[in-house]
């Protein structure tokens, strides 16, 4: 017998009935429900997330370590985040008296004096170098640099340099940068030897304090004197821009970059603020009060704060970059001229030396109490804490990348 035709209603069902089976096996096929997961249904499958976008790459001065963190130039001074190099150093406080002619070395867990080194006509900074080996003390009336080896808190040999009021290093390690403050001079140097590359003359006075951009491709330095800022060439070694600051008898200090490197601070001890400088255009900064007699800035090891010495009414004065405002002030009990100092490797202690009253301070960073006030020689300066974390140092009391 022939086979039995089908009505065409029946093999329509069919075919719907076999494309819905085939979407059916389909969709089991591109995983939206497993036997494992069962009760899975197509809402409950979540969106997959974009890739984070890679962090932007700074071009950095040929030779320099690359930037860890495009956001933040700190990123390497974490607390304890140590340098193999100078892991095994000990932990100390060094102490340059400009009218003693001494550099006083404290153990920060006793708050004692344990040596006092001899050293050059006015002492005015202790320097770590670039290779975090040396300490250099800057002997500015005699003319010489003394290196000391913080592994063995024993001094070496001086060496001749003139006028060395201050020194910094660039970012790549190539020169050390000596502020001769009353040559009216920067003066590019070897970093070990100390032997002259380029001098590169300055028409403001007192050329003083300075930091580097976030890229290291230039720096920034403040001319106590004239009230001036420079702003340099690292690899040119030449300055590039210069302005007056907009107040009668500014005399600028300390200089630090923003975490973020978009803006400079300058303290400015008779402007009793802090300049607030956009580093790349170089324009015209603005000023942010403080306390009287602004003079040194100290970045805490989270990037979050900043700490501003007031020498003028013994107070330190807590700065939040991302709010861009001062939310704390600390003042000394006793009072006292806080000057130049550090933050211990842990961030847990501000250190800063009292110009005028012959002491050294160690304030809880925080709490802002005072932890100790330790007598030292005449005239403390430009103290340093060491060793501090960083991969390397650009120099002053302790700026490290």
């Amino acid at each position: 017998m022939p086979p039995t035709a089908l009505a065409p209603t029946t093999v329509a069902r069919a075919l719907v009935a076999g494309a819905a089976l085939t979407v059916l096996a389909g969709l089991t096929a591109c995983g939206t429900e497993t036997r494992e997961q069962p009760n899975r249904t197509l809402g409950a499958v979540k969106p997959v997330k974009p890739a984070a976008p890679a962090k932007p790459v700074v071009r950095g001065l040929p030779g320099m370590p690359p930037v860890l963190h495009p956001r933040d130039v700190y990123a390497a001074d974490r607390p304890n985040k140590l340098s193999p190099v100078v892991r095994d150093f000990p932990s100390r406080v060094y102490v340059p008296n400009t009218e003693s002619d001494t550099v006083s070395v404290i153990d920060p867990k006793t708050y004692e004096i344990v040596e006092t080194i001899h050293v050059g006509r006015q002492p005015q900074h202790v320097v770590p170098s670039w290779d975090l080996k040396t300490l250099w003390v800057n002997n500015n009336r005699g003319h010489t640099l003394t290196p000391i080896d913080p592994k063995t808190g024993k001094a070496g040999k001086p060496v001749d340099v003139h006028d060395p009021y201050n020194l910094y290093f660039t970012p790549n390690g190539k020169y050390a940068v000596v502020m001769a403050s009353l040559d009216r001079e920067l003066v590019f140097r070897d970093p070990h030897t100390m032997k002259t590359v380029k001098t590169e003359p300055v028409s403001c006075y007192g050329v003083n304090h300075a930091d580097f951009s976030l890229d290291g491709r230039y720096f920034i330095v403040s001319c106590e004197f004239s009230g001036e800022l420079l702003k340099v060439d690292t690899e040119k070694m030449e300055v590039v821009a210069q302005q007056k600051l907009p107040y009668e008898g500014a005399m600028p200090q300390d200089v630090k970059i923003s975490p973020d490197g978009k803006r400079f601070y300058i303290a400015d001890m008779m402007a009793d603020g802090m300049w607030v400088l956009d580093g790349d255009k170089f324009t015209r900064p603005t000023l942010l009060p403080t306390g009287k007699g602004t003079h040194g800035l100290y970045v805490s090891r989270d990037s979050r704060e900043m700490y501003v010495s007031n020498r003028g009414e013994g107070s330190v004065s807590v700065f939040d970059f991302e709010k861009g405002e001062l939310t704390k002030k600390w003042h000394l009990p006793d009072g006292g001229s806080p000057d130049m100092g550090g933050v211990s490797a842990d961030g847990k202690v501000l250190w800063l030396s009292g110009r005028y009253d012959a002491e050294v301070y160690a304030i809880d960073t925080r709490t802002g109490r005072q932890l100790a006030r330790i007598k030292v020689g005449s005239g403390p300066h430009g103290l340093a804490v060491y060793p501090q974390p960083g991969r390397y140092s650009l120099g002053h009391t302790g700026i490290f990348r």
